[in-house]
């Protein structure tokens, strides 16, 4: 059975995901995206091989089985509730906002929806996650960013830091995934997902750098377990459309809708 696939953001990720599911993804079709932007969607939206309707939010659930959210964080909750109450299964990236939002996870259930966030720019959940069936002590990250990745995160600007200029790094934030996903909704979502794979967003803690010497978005990600003892680190190519994500980040969502269609499926 083929499913139908809405993207809702047309921009830096989710233009990517949709030219993907253009080309073709077996056992996926897409079938409709949302934007903000509706006139700019329409323009890109001409050039597809298969070009599909741009449609306001409301209509989304009834048009697609898998909805993949790709939009700014404020906007989750009018993107999931009508996905998640019709039963759909939901693609989140903004998991930064999940954190605040958990009474979905339980809409879902109510409703045989389903939640599904993608590894994005991150490494080593699968890891994560078979660890925490077992003890994990510490999960520390410390995330290093070019300061124009950072530039204009909430956190900054409530107290007053600046970023542009920078001679040397400078550490900016220091605290909890929950502190890190409200005060950077657009930076670090991977704090958000490393969170809900391993302790929580209240133990998970992360260090945030703007490093001017860097090009890369870069994570390192320190565990602590029973089972195992992992030291990651991942450098991400920023986006030319957006400089806060990285040009993994559509990937991993391409990757996680490959494996719901497809007959063999690796990792956990």
């Amino acid at each position: 059975m083929v499913q139908r696939v809405a993207i809702v953001g047309f921009g830096a990720i989710g233009r990517v995901v949709a030219e993907h599911l253009d080309r073709g993804i077996g056992g996926l079709v897409l079938a409709a995206v949302s934007a903000r932007d509706t006139a700019r969607a329409k323009t890109a939206m001409a050039g597809f091989a298969k070009p599909v309707p741009v449609l306001p939010l409301a209509r989304l659930a009834d048009e697609a089985d898998i909805v993949v959210e790709c939009a700014p964080a404020a906007v989750l909750r009018d993107i999931a509730e009508p996905a998640l109450a019709a039963g759909r299964t939901l693609v989140v990236l903004s998991c930064g906002a999940l954190l605040d939002n958990f009474d979905l996870v339980e809409l879902a259930r109510r409703q045989g929806g389903r939640i599904l966030v993608p590894t994005g720019a991150l490494l080593g959940l699968d890891a994560v996650q078979a660890a925490a069936m077992a003890d994990i002590e510490r999960i520390h990250m410390i995330t290093r960013k070019p300061p124009n990745g950072l530039d204009g995160a909430p956190y900054l600007v409530e107290h007053g830091i600046a970023v542009s200029g920078l001679a040397e790094p400078k550490r900016v934030f220091t605290g909890t995934a929950r502190e890190a996903a409200r005060g950077f909704p657009a930076n670090v979502n991977v704090a958000a997902a490393l969170a809900l794979a391993g302790i929580g967003p209240d133990r998970t803690t992360i260090e945030i750098w703007a490093d001017p010497g860097v090009d890369r978005n870069i994570h390192r990600i320190e565990v602590e377990a029973d089972a195992v003892r992992l030291s990651m680190q991942i450098e991400n190519v920023p986006s030319l459309e957006n400089p806060k994500t990285g040009r993994l980040t559509p990937l991993s969502v391409v990757a996680l809708l490959r494996k719901l269609g497809s007959p063999l499926a690796i990792g956990t």
